[in-house]
């Protein structure tokens, strides 16, 4: 008798809250790119979010979101049968808050600076990147390579800026 291949998105339950907020409320369920999907919510989350509330509770709250992220990523991971599923995007969300929170300013030109920065970077992956993407098999893994891809982007937009204030000087 064959067996049949189940598609691992069939074990997600969107009614367990730890499923939901792995696959980013749902956008890493839309097709193509829920990298993409999950990025975009985020931005507008993290976006809506810095309008209420300061910066500091904001960083505060994308690092709780980072350590409750190895769990609910590895959790979801876990149930889905799939490391590091492409539905799973809370790491998405803790990369974009990261870069959203060290924005110049967040109006639509920055969050939209920010948002496609950090996507070239997440899906390049430049060393290490790729990397620790590759060779950590956990929640911690799924997190930490959209972690460097934010600390990737903020490192290239702050140069960027730098480069654009000196030729103005």
């Amino acid at each position: 008798m064959q067996k049949i291949q189940q598609d691992p998105r069939h074990s997600l339950r969107l009614t367990n809250p730890i499923h939901l907020l792995a696959v980013g409320f749902g956008s890493g369920l839309l097709r193509p790119a829920p990298g993409t999907w999950g990025s975009l919510a985020a931005t507008l989350i993290g976006a809506a979010l810095l309008q209420v509330m300061p910066l500091k509770i904001f960083l505060f709250f994308t690092a709780l979101c980072f350590i409750a992220g190895c769990v609910i990523c590895q959790k979801t991971a876990d149930d889905m049968g799939v490391h590091d599923h492409g539905a799973i995007v809370w790491d998405e969300f803790v990369g974009i808050f990261m870069v959203l929170a060290v924005l110049p300013e967040i109006n639509v030109l920055w969050c939209t600076i920010g948002f496609a920065v950090f996507r070239v970077f997440d899906i390049l992956k430049p060393y290490p990147i790729r990397y620790f993407d590759r060779k950590l098999q956990s929640g911690f893994g799924i997190m930490i390579d959209d972690v460097l891809a934010a600390i990737y982007s903020i490192i290239a937009i702050h140069l960027c800026l730098s480069v654009i204030m000196e030729s103005l000087i």
